[in-house]
């Protein structure tokens, strides 16, 4: 029989300094208040995807 080897779940970005800045992104990770809420039901797709928004914000590239 095969096994199917099931990817893990990726990891929160939060670094237990939750603070809202001026754009309305918490300060310790900067994810907005939608991306905090909905980390735990989107797929690890998704879950890349915002890491890839953080990585842009980061850089000043978007909002």
């Amino acid at each position: 029989m095969e096994t199917i080897e099931k990817e893990r779940p990726i990891r929160s970005p939060c670094v237990g300094a939750c603070c809202p800045g001026e754009r309305n992104l918490c300060t310790g990770c900067l994810r907005n208040a939608m991306e905090i809420a909905e980390w735990g039901v989107l797929d690890n797709d998704e879950k890349r995807a915002v890491l890839a928004l953080i990585r842009r914000r980061e850089k000043g590239e978007v909002c």
